[in-house]
């Protein structure tokens, strides 16, 4: 009796959970989100636009590490790992399935929205990041909602739902998903695979930020660059079918074809599953990108804020493209709009590769999933070691939440744990409405960074001093805080 009384309760819970979850994710962050874009693209006027070539060319230089600590690169990487990840695969998958081929457009438009809020919200946290003994920094969200906004138990209350949600769960989430792509492609067990999880992130959790950030600057690009190679050799060997799912994008998007509408039907079901997609692919205005773009040693806030904006496009506009372009060019053979069952999102982007390539491709697709997977352990985690910094310095706590990551990834591979996973999208959710309430009270410090960039790029006079950020400088509403910028960082 007791025994069902507990799981009787235990479903209540996650039922509980599951409607507050699909409140936040389907309707409030979703134009909370959608706002933020439009409201910075308007606060900036349209940086994205306006500086496209120096958001193009800010991975230049940006691996230059000359003056210790993070790069800004690394912190890019980091950023990036958790972005580009299992739901660029499975998540793309599911917006055409509910979407139809238009959701992708609406993705490209909340991606070129996105770009202004993830500008700010890197800058903000250049702004206000923090100096630590070790000529390393610490910034985000906790450090800009404390030192900016001057509530510092309200950064103290966003620092420990992300630190419970990127630091314990998100491992859980992600382990899990590496030991079932590992099971679906070779017949891996779960306890082989719990082992070569752990066995794979003890040696990079344990070893702090800055190996995570060194794991991240390879792993992350590389195979996401991998992955836009593979599309894009199957884009030019299918030259007519690659033009027909771009024709087929952009009549879904506007209802100009009959039967390019999801399962909802029509305009409306792609633009809201293509918007939901792209808001949460991209996590501009999420919070969890800022946290690695404080880690960053620049010269300017300005130049992380390019850079981390930079992930967005990756992230949207290429990666997510890629997959939907890969399954729309496979065509009637996997993916019929309308009438494709949501239950084949898990595998339709492999079943769609190995349509077109072979095979031979679902190993290696099932390696990218895996990779994928483990990047985010590492990107999320160092987000909740950012969290954790905040609240305390105490090594020994920072090695007991190492340690615990380490555990729930090896607990996560072998079991699912919905109400887990649940609570950490309500804990996620929470923190990204404290966030985004932040970035919108903290608009006129990214107003007024981006002013001084521009005014020290249009200096005539060639003094390497005058370009580097200071934080007294005239255009910011008022002097920063100590703690980074009041002595000059140069590069």
């Amino acid at each position: 009796m007791t025994a069902l009384a507990h799981a009787s309760w235990l479903d209540q819970l996650d039922s509980a959970l599951a409607t507050v979850s699909d409140l936040l994710y389907s309707w409030v962050l979703m134009w909370l989100l959608v706002g933020a874009g439009i409201f910075f693209t308007i606060r900036t006027r349209g940086v994205q636009l306006r500086h496209t070539g120096a958001i193009a060319a800010s991975v230049a230089g940006s691996r230059d590490g000359r003056h210790g600590g993070i790069t800004s690169f690394q912190a890019f990487a980091v950023g990036l790992a958790c972005r580009v990840g299992t739901g660029n695969i499975v998540g793309v998958a599911l917006a055409l399935i509910m979407g139809g081929p238009g959701a992708v457009l609406w993705m490209w438009l909340v991606a070129i929205l996105g770009t202004a809020t993830a500008f700010s919200e890197a800058t903000l946290a250049q702004l206000f990041k923090v100096r630590r003994s070790d000529d390393t920094f610490r910034g985000g969200p906790a450090y800009y909602i404390s030192r900016g906004l001057r509530l510092p138990i309200l950064g103290a209350v966003f620092a420990v739902l992300f630190l419970i949600a990127n630091g314990l769960v998100m491992p859980m989430v992600q382990a899990n998903a590496i030991t079932a792509s590992l099971q679906g492609a070779g017949g891996l067990s779960p306890s082989l695979g719990a082992v070569l999880v752990v066995a794979l992130t003890a040696p990079v959790l344990l070893g702090g930020l800055r190996a995570m950030a060194r794991v991240a600057e390879y792993l992350a690009p590389l195979m996401a660059l991998a992955y836009l190679v593979l599309v894009l050799a199957i884009l030019v060997t299918h030259p007519v079918q690659a033009w027909e799912a771009l024709r087929s994008i952009i009549e879904g998007a506007f209802g100009m074809r009959q039967g390019l509408g999801g399962l909802a039907g029509g305009v409306t079901a792609a633009l809201l599953n293509g918007v939901r997609r792209g808001l949460f692919s991209n996590e501009a205005g999420l919070g969890g990108a800022a946290c690695a773009a404080g880690s960053a040693t620049v010269r300017h806030p300005v130049q992380q804020g390019f850079i981390q904006a930079f992930g967005v496009v990756v992230d949207t506009l290429f990666v997510c493209t890629a997959t939907a372009l890969a399954i729309l060019v496979a065509g009637a053979g996997v993916f019929r709009p309308g009438t494709t069952a949501k239950e084949t999102a898990g595998t339709l982007t492999q079943d769609a590769i190995a349509h077109l390539v072979g095979e031979w491709s679902r190993w290696p697709m099932a390696l990218l999933v895996v990779v994928l997977a483990y990047t985010t352990i590492i990107g999320a985690f160092s987000y909740a070691q950012v969290c954790l910094d905040y609240l305390t310095d105490r090594p020994w706590v920072s090695r007991a939440l190492q340690i615990g990551a380490v555990v729930c990834a090896g607990v996560g591979s072998v079991q699912q744990l919905t109400t887990v996973w649940t609570l950490a999208d309500v804990l996620l959710g929470a923190g990204a409405i404290i966030n985004l309430i932040a970035l919108v009270a903290l608009s006129r410090w990214v107003a007024g960074a981006l002013k001084d960039w521009e005014a020290l790029r249009g200096s005539s006079t060639p003094n390497e001093e005058r370009a580097v950020f200071r934080g007294d400088s005239e255009h910011l509403p008022a002097a920063l805080p100590a703690g980074a910028w009041e002595s000059p960082v140069s590069r």
